[in-house]
């Protein structure tokens, strides 16, 4: 399952963007959001999703470099399937 519904209506709610603006492609730059907006967002999503972010920078240029983060930490939160 991917997380990109729950990122995109985030998104919406936090920053004001059109739906159809949020793209997996989409670039953050593109959508008007700065490094701070991204920090902002990404501890948001902490909050949200009950995930951990690494300590180690992370290069997030796009939406979906957003979702691939987020799913992976979801699924190594989740452990192995039993």
């Amino acid at each position: 399952m991917s997380s990109l519904p729950t990122i995109q209506q985030m998104m919406v709610k936090q920053f004001d963007l059109q739906i159809e603006n949020l793209t997996p492609d989409a670039t953050l730059e593109s959508l008007g959001l700065d490094s701070l907006s991204v920090i902002e967002f990404m501890f948001n999503l902490e909050d949200e999703l009950k995930i951990k972010l690494p300590d180690e920078r992370v290069e997030i240029k796009t939406l979906q470099d957003v979702v691939n983060l987020v799913d992976k930490l979801l699924a190594e939160q989740k452990g192995p399937a039993q």
